[in-house]
């Protein structure tokens, strides 16, 4: 059984004394591949550095929408460059949108994220959508870009949204990943939203050091505990766990351009 973390935050210094230790015991728990995304320049540049220290680690570079307003002269240039030039960048990202938080002005968020989608199409790599309390928002940006140039390669990252954003997403192209609050008691409604995506569009993550999953919680969480985001999700589908985890590392393989393990 293999599973892939399609988003973490490794460079969070709650990760900065024991991140060696940590890939160990994620490795020893079935995680073939951990994809570190950046939510700033610093980030971006820190997931590059680990990526490039660690082979279980590949990177993603982005301002993610709370951290646009954050931004300095030359940031997004540096995020580019990295994107372009970095071989073990796969992804553009996080980006999306959030009226969640109000720490960037609206349009400043839908800007970037216009920019990071077009990065994304330019080098033919996915993009990942961070949405909260803004899937209307969003699904309205992805059906611009999906009705100009068809299919979006992307995925909704700890989606948290209602069904019919789901299949609006999954209608365009998009992948569906399912962090740790699909495992929470109150979470029934993302369960059932799970139950319906389409075995090939189903992503698992961990959006570490945030959202542990239930038999974890309140801990920090780590790359290993998507192990039981996937159990979950397992008997929700009505699948063994050992098929959830593989159908979900083909499709982060396909999705990210990542080999086989081994």
């Amino acid at each position: 059984m293999m599973l892939i973390d399609t988003h973490a935050h490794l460079f969070d210094d709650r990760f900065r004394k024991d991140l060696p230790a940590v890939l160990d015991r994620a490795a020893a728990a079935g995680v073939e591949r951990v994809v570190c995304l950046g939510i700033d320049r610093d980030s971006s540049l820190a997931s590059v550095e680990i990526a490039n220290r660690f082979p279980l680690v590949v990177a993603a570079v982005g301002i993610q929408p709370n951290h646009a307003a954050e931004a300095r002269p030359g940031d997004w240039e540096e995020v580019v460059r990295l994107a372009e030039t970095e071989p073990r960048v796969v992804a553009v990202g996080e980006t999306g949108l959030d009226r969640y938080w109000d720490r960037a002005p609206f349009a400043l968020q839908e800007e970037l994220f216009a920019r990071h989608i077009d990065l994304a199409r330019r080098l033919g790599k996915p993009f990942v959508i961070h949405c909260r309390e803004a899937e209307a928002d969003v699904v309205k940006v992805l059906r611009a870009g999906f009705e100009r140039h068809g299919p979006v390669r992307a995925v909704m990252h700890s989606f948290s949204g209602d069904a019919d954003t789901a299949r609006a997403c999954l209608g365009m192209g998009l992948s569906v990943s399912f962090a740790g609050m699909v495992t929470y008691p109150t979470a029934q409604n993302l369960r059932d939203v799970a139950k319906e995506v389409p075995a090939d569009r189903l992503l698992v993550e961990t959006d570490c050091p945030y959202l542990a999953p239930q038999p974890v919680r309140g801990r920090r969480n780590e790359p290993a505990f998507v192990a039981h985001t996937a159990a979950a999700l397992a008997g929700v589908r009505g699948v063994s766990a050992g098929e959830l985890a593989d159908q979900t590392a083909r499709n982060a393989r396909a999705l990210f351009g990542l080999p086989a393990a081994g």
